[in-house]
């Protein structure tokens, strides 16, 4: 197996595996600071509280599932999963910024779209 192969697959796996440890310290944070409270978020008036809760499980699952999958998938999949997840979630965060009030979200959201924005980088690059 080519270097340069190896190389991308697992800078892409750490940028996945980065991204989420920082949405998962936010949503942490968030909740140890009182700037959440369960039952008022504003999707909650358009999905039902279960909803809402899958829909948070899936889209924090996919990065795992992605850190994963750069290690195993075969080079074009590899690569295009890459660069279609991370766009998604770099377009996912940049929409979201906004309805953060506190810095530190703002802080740690910019990170991870400084980490997706990278990963759609490197497998862009990838050829």
């Amino acid at each position: 197996m080519n270097t340069n192969i190896v190389g991308v697959k697992i800078i892409l796996s750490a940028l996945w595996v980065a991204a989420m440890f920082v949405w998962q310290q936010g949503d942490v944070q968030r909740i140890y600071s009182g700037d959440f409270v369960p039952g008022e978020a504003k999707l909650g008036e358009m999905v039902s509280p279960a909803t809402l809760w899958m829909i948070s499980a899936i889209t924090m699952t996919i990065p795992v599932v992605m850190a994963i999958l750069s290690l195993t998938l075969n080079h074009p999949m590899n690569r295009w999963a890459n660069i279609v997840i991370g766009i998604f979630y770099t377009g996912y965060n940049l929409i979201g910024l906004p309805r953060y009030p506190s810095a530190y979200d703002k802080f740690l959201i910019f990170v991870g779209i400084v980490f997706t924005a990278l990963i759609v980088w490197y497998a862009w690059k990838w050829v």
